[in-house]
């Protein structure tokens, strides 16, 4: 019988496997860097306004639905115009209210006091003819329009036209990549308002009221095949809505990738010919799918004779004057997404270079559409960051080289009139602080967007 003469006890450590509370509990995750990336930059820009689009972005988004144009192929068509709001009768009831009150401050409801008013305001200000008629006391001054800046200071940014972004001048985003964002243009600049926004006929887009956060039925297969609805963001109808499209138009989708900008402007039957683009091939058969899936015989038609899905790099494309209408909807931060998606999340470590450079490919894409736009075409950029470095920045480097190397000229145009209806449905950013476009900013009540466009139209 053998006897062990000692025994000796070794510890080991096991390290934990990477699911393990532990190791979860330590890691930092793609949308944990894009929330303090955010909380530092957007902080700086928006102020105490940031905890509240914070909040926004962290919370589901809202959808609207772009519903089929054959209505007897939609059987519950007739149920949701009854459930919903169907978007274009919403903006005619808006502007139907909003003139009514506009009339009712002008001109009182009643004609006694009306007909006492009149006569009054006219001796108000009727001049003197000679020094007798004047007062003999100084008029008394109305202090109700005075402003005290000790009560607060928030009033005087109603009066006082803002000149820059708080904050941006003084901060840099994680490198000197972003140093070329300048608010001084070196190119001829022309802004005027845009006259009109129409919405087309043939467009069905319901959404539900203000605070209304339930969701839309998933879309279910119609008798053809095809189906029901498109789910979307909100914010995503208003690009293709603002560039204006008219019938007969020749349209580039420039990224159009997953194809639900392009699905809209297919519905509204105003193109002669849609040109939907996108680099990756995994976009571009997400654009096809989009299409076979909500567009009846798309392959055998569609496809054939109207919309057409190539595979090219947006910088590269040649067709120099040649599109009425562009939509230059860029690849960005998609700054909702980076805060609930880990998977193909911008802010991953080994996306770090990439993500500097999208500013500059964003410039890249939108310098060689505007070479693709006939003179009098208008084009929309859009993007789906809060970023002004995107935005405003984006939109100002590229007219400035598309200036210099090509000279390319464009008016801007002033989307803040033909917006007024929709803002019942969206929170826009105040577009005082904003040079080239318009932004709709997260908003629990109304949790639509980020989505920045600004429209531009060929000139030279």
């Amino acid at each position: 019988m053998l006897r062990p003469q000692s025994v000796s006890i070794h510890l080991r450590r096991f390290k934990h496997g990477r699911n393990h509370w532990s190791m979860v509990r330590k890691k930092i995750f793609p949308k944990d860097r894009a929330l303090t990336n955010f909380d530092e930059f957007y902080g700086s820009i928006f102020g105490i306004r940031w905890k509240s689009m914070r909040l926004a972005l962290l919370c589901e988004h809202k959808y609207m639905a772009l519903a089929r144009i054959e209505k007897g192929e939609f059987q519950e068509l007739d149920r949701i115009e009854e459930k919903f709001t169907k978007i274009d009768e919403r903006l005619k009831s808006t502007m139907a209210r909003r003139q009514a009150e506009e009339v009712q401050a002008f001109y009182p409801q009643d004609r006694e006091e009306a007909l006492n008013f009149i006569p009054e305001s006219i001796e108000k200000f009727r001049p003197k003819k000679n020094a007798e008629d004047l007062p003999e006391e100084e008029p008394e001054v109305d202090n109700r329009r005075m402003i005290d800046p000790e009560i607060s200071e928030g009033l005087l940014e109603d009066f006082v036209p803002a000149t820059r972004i708080k904050g941006l001048e003084d901060w840099v985003f994680e490198s000197d990549h972003y140093k070329y964002y300048t608010t001084n243009a070196d190119f001829p600049l022309k802004i005027e308002p845009e006259e009109e926004l129409s919405f087309p006929d043939n467009l069905h887009i319901y959404t539900y009221e203000r605070g209304n956060v339930s969701r839309f039925s998933s879309p279910r297969r119609c008798i053809t095949g095809s189906f029901s609805h498109y789910l979307l963001d909100g914010a995503s109808i208003l690009p293709p809505l603002a560039l204006g499209l008219e019938p007969g138009d020749t349209v580039l989708d420039a990224c159009a990738a997953p194809g639900g900008k392009a699905l809209l402007m297919l519905q509204t039957l105003y193109p002669n010919v849609l040109v939907c683009n996108d680099i990756p091939e995994t976009r571009v058969k997400r654009i096809k799918k989009v299409m076979r899936d909500f567009v009846f015989d798309f392959e055998e038609n569609w496809q054939q004779k109207r919309c057409f899905i190539i595979h090219e790099d947006a910088r590269l494309l040649r067709e120099y004057k040649k599109y009425d209408k562009i939509l230059v909807d860029v690849p960005c931060t998609t700054d909702r997404h980076c805060l609930m998606e880990n998977e193909n999340n911008i802010f991953k470590p080994t996306r770090l270079n990439e993500r500097l450079k999208i500013p500059e490919l964003q410039a890249g894409i939108l310098e060689n559409c505007l070479n693709l736009l006939k003179v009098g075409g208008s084009l929309v950029y859009s993007t789906c960051s809060l970023s002004p470095v995107q935005n405003d920045g984006v939109v100002q480097m590229a007219l400035s080289n598309a200036f210099r190397e090509s000279g390319i000229s464009v008016i801007i145009k002033d989307l803040s009139t033909v917006m007024k209806p929709f803002y019942e449905i969206f929170r826009f950013e105040n577009p005082r602080g904003l040079k080239y476009g318009q932004m709709v900013i997260p908003f629990l009540p109304s949790n639509f967007g980020p989505m920045y466009f600004s429209k531009m139209t060929r000139i030279r």
